[in-house]
């Protein structure tokens, strides 16, 4: 089989086998894998403070992982394979060094623990030192991108499996923090039920993490890429961070902003070269959207890390807030993110990293970093709301109907051909009692 009918027939089967991104925005893996690259990064970074899966995970399933692994080198043609895991993930890094003989073609890349290493422009930075330009995507330095979880499961798409479950961490306010495996679909407080249930009287609930995660309700349902539910005190910084007002954020920065320069000075993505500026995106927006508005244009290749105002600002005002409120009406009105811009080479960029460590410790979440270990097994439920839309690209369309018996594993949406997305299947045995235009619900 040649390399190009071997990559082929392996981006056809992530499509059916409903592989996306296992975190972040989703982005469907078929669509990243290209013979254009050489190089093929296996992410497990996992900047977040408090979550603990993708170094579980590789650590559990080392064996598997890298086979799938080896496999999407062989369908790309790509010469390198490297794993990028922070240097204190001992246990995962002892599984990689027991395994790694078996694999050749693949390499370990030590990361230093700082946020936001995981970002996936700063990590081919890292560890290649090739620039993605803003605006381009990765291939066009010759990089993939995948994350460990992700990996797995085109291990188990490999294998005949495609994507019923997830893993997810559940910290915080909960009696017994841990990593499990949870049908996609399943509702949010039964996996806080599963952890012993909340140990707060005002319980906030969090998806992915503190920094770049977003509260929800939890009777919303586990997707594709929920990586993590935090349970915070409802009057805790993090929580309050996130209910800002974005007007009322307006107002402070225009009567508050002393213009300092420490959002943009510990900026992750400004560090690296790119055009963000949010101290120029905070004088804009003081002066009435008056001044150099190249800025604006700039922010459009912010990555949402939210150091600029959980961590840099020492007036606690909300650059990354607004910064989000100018891409979403940019969104709206149909303006994408411009194009020739260039990074600038930054020479002190080292010394503006920010350790994890420090960063749990300036959002109070010290007491909540402690053991999640994986637990074996699956969770069970007696139902499932299953998203039609849960990643980029278009939604998958119902091909079932109410009334229809279907099986864990059983294809219940489909994906056009023609269009970005992936099929979406059964997390569960069951009769399907509802097909909306945004879920399918199946019961046992």
């Amino acid at each position: 089989m040649s390399e190009k009918t071997e990559l082929d027939g392996l981006k056809k089967l992530l499509k059916e086998k409903g592989i996306v991104g296992a975190g972040g925005a989703g982005f469907p893996t078929y669509a990243k894998l290209s013979d254009k690259a050489d190089t093929v990064i296996m992410n497990c970074a996992e900047c977040e403070p408090l979550l603990k899966l993708h170094r579980q995970v590789l650590e559990k399933y080392t064996k598997d992982i890298l086979s799938a692994f080896d496999h999407v080198l062989a369908a790309v043609g790509a010469k390198h394979g490297i794993i990028a895991v922070k240097e204190h993930y001992l246990n995962a890094l002892e599984a990689l060094e027991y395994e790694l003989p078996e694999h050749p073609g693949l390499s370990v890349f030590r990361l230093k623990p700082v946020y936001p290493s995981g970002d996936e422009l700063l990590l081919i930075k890292e560890v290649t030192g090739r620039t993605v330009q803003p605006g381009e995507l990765p291939v066009s330095v010759g990089v993939i991108v995948c994350n460990v979880e992700t990996v797995y499961n085109i291990g188990r798409a490999l294998s005949g499996e495609p994507v019923t479950d997830k893993f997810v961490t559940v910290a915080g306010e909960v009696k017994h923090p841990f990593t499990l495996r949870v049908p996609i679909g399943t509702e949010i407080n039964e996996i806080i039920t599963a952890a012993g249930g909340v140990t707060t009287d005002s319980p906030s609930y969090i998806s992915g993490g503190p920094m770049m995660g977003r509260l929800i309700n939890p009777r919303e349902p586990v997707t594709k890429t929920t990586n993590a539910i935090i349970v915070l005190p409802s009057d805790h910084p993090v929580v309050m961070n996130k209910r800002r007002n974005p007007q009322i954020s307006l107002r402070r920065a225009m009567s508050v902003c002393c213009q300092c320069r420490s959002c943009t000075e510990l900026c992750s993505r400004h560090a690296a070269g790119y055009p963000v500026e949010p101290h120029m995106v905070m004088r804009v927006l003081s002066n009435g959207g008056r001044g150099d508005i190249t800025a604006l244009a700039g922010s459009m290749f912010c990555s949402g890390c939210g150091l600029c105002e959980a961590y840099s600002c020492p007036q606690d005002l909300s650059p990354r807030a607004l910064i989000d409120e100018i891409k979403a009406e940019a969104k709206r009105n149909g303006v994408k993110p411009p194009k020739g811009m260039k990074t600038e080479e930054v020479k002190d960029a080292d010394f503006k990293k920010v350790s994890v460590d420090r960063l749990t410790s300036r959002l109070a979440l010290k007491k909540y970093d402690v053991a999640a270990p994986l637990s074996d097994g699956l969770l069970q439920t007696g139902s499932v709301r299953i998203l039609l839309s849960q990643h980029i690209g278009a939604p998958a369309k119902a091909a079932v109907k109410t009334g229809d018996f279907v099986k864990r594993g059983d294809i219940i949406a489909l994906s056009d051909e023609k269009e970005l997305g992936v099929c979406i299947h059964a997390s569960i045995d069951g009769a399907v009692s509802e097909v909306g235009d945004k879920y399918i619900v199946i019961k046992k």
